[in-house]
């Protein structure tokens, strides 16, 4: 076994880290210099639930990074959210939204939008109907 710079021991074959710097690999590298996901510019909110979607094509080994690889491992245990999925495969969010927007022109993943609040009802009809329905 050998040393790196430090004097950590590392494994040939496994992944590098520099414990100054952290990963060897930046986001960047992984998202090709992009930081937004797709033509279309689709934001994930962090609470977008993510799923791998059934009829999703058979994608070989080059079409898709690790990363991308690594995500759809994870959506493919539970639908999970968009925060959910990087703290899963320790990624920057940022990076995890622009693998998702691959992963989604591809066909790989559905995703589901929360609603936004400005469309929710209001909460005082709520109160009326539950008032309403204790009548009953």
């Amino acid at each position: 076994m050998t040393e790196d710079r430090t004097g950590v021991p590392y494994q040939p074959g496994s992944q590098w880290y520099d414990h100054e710097a952290g990963p060897l690999v930046r986001p960047y590298a992984m998202t090709g210099g992009r930081t937004k996901p797709g033509p279309t510019g689709v934001r994930f909110d962090l609470i977008a639930l993510v799923l791998l979607d059934p009829g999703a094509p058979n994608l070989d080994d080059a079409a898709l990074g690790p990363e991308h690889r690594a995500l759809i491992d994870l959506c493919r245990i539970e639908t999970q959210s968009v925060a959910e999925l990087a703290a899963g495969a320790d990624l920057p969010v940022g990076v995890v939204r622009v693998l998702l927007g691959d992963l989604l022109e591809l066909g790989c993943v559905t995703v589901s939008r929360p609603v936004p609040p400005a469309q929710l009802p209001d909460e005082r009809i709520l109160r009326e109907v539950i008032e309403g329905l204790r009548a009953l």
